[in-house]
């Protein structure tokens, strides 16, 4: 078969491979185990954890705030030993002990500000962090889903890169036998450097899809079955 034969039914094999792989790579999304790592993520990543932080931070105010309404309240007693001379009795209270109770009308006022207040905080702890819950799931998927992709691509130019071998043993050894030109032969060589310098590529793109991953999952992959 001429060389231009081969060189467009391989293109042709690689279109309908890339086809295919498009295809199929839905097929390749594990849903499940994204779950898994999403919830890794939420466990680990440490930003997600300082929101937490915020929230129990913001939650303890709250107690505080309710807590305060004591301070409106102040309670005191007065003991008089009887045999005391010293200390005069008033003649209104002529009791061995005298008490006091008081109410701090301004701290009544204020308390149900500082406890709304103390309650918004709350609120807005819980929706940052929601947000940035939303945010992390997000990134995580996208990185998932281009990690799988990177795999996809790889080993479509992987299987590419193979049929390319066995071209290029094939014109070898018609170019041998004389039977095809240097040019020819000269043309496969250049296609498997060029699919062999892709294979890297993509291998590359690989091992960097997966670390970008795992940056945000604080885990290797392989340790999350």
């Amino acid at each position: 078969m001429p060389i231009k034969h081969a060189a467009f039914g391989l293109l042709l094999f690689l279109t309908f491979q890339s086809a295919r792989a498009q295809e199929s790579l839905s097929k390749d999304v594990d849903y499940a185990y994204l779950d898994k790592l999403i919830a890794v993520c939420k466990a680990n990543y440490p930003k997600i954890k300082m929101y937490q932080a915020h929230i129990n931070a913001a939650e303890t105010g709250v107690k505080k705030a309710k807590l305060s309404y004591f301070d409106i309240f102040n309670f005191s007693y007065l003991y008089v030993p009887k045999n005391d001379r010293a200390t005069p009795v008033s003649a209104s209270f002529p009791f061995t002990y005298q008490f006091g109770f008081f109410v701090n009308i301004g701290a009544i006022l204020q308390k149900p500000a500082m406890v709304k207040q103390a309650k918004s905080e709350l609120a807005s702890a819980e929706y940052d962090k929601q947000s940035f819950d939303l945010n992390m799931e997000a990134e995580v998927k996208k990185r998932y889903f281009t990690y799988i992709q990177k795999k996809a691509v790889y080993r479509v130019r992987s299987n590419a890169a193979l049929d390319v071998e066995s071209m290029l043993e094939s014109v070898k050894k018609r170019f041998e036998m004389g039977q095809e030109t240097l040019e020819k032969y000269n043309q496969v060589l250049v296609m498997q450097t060029d699919h062999a310098q892709n294979l890297l590529n993509t291998e590359s793109e690989v091992l960097i899809a997966k670390s970008s991953l795992e940056e945000l999952l604080g885990q290797k992959l392989e340790d999350i079955k």
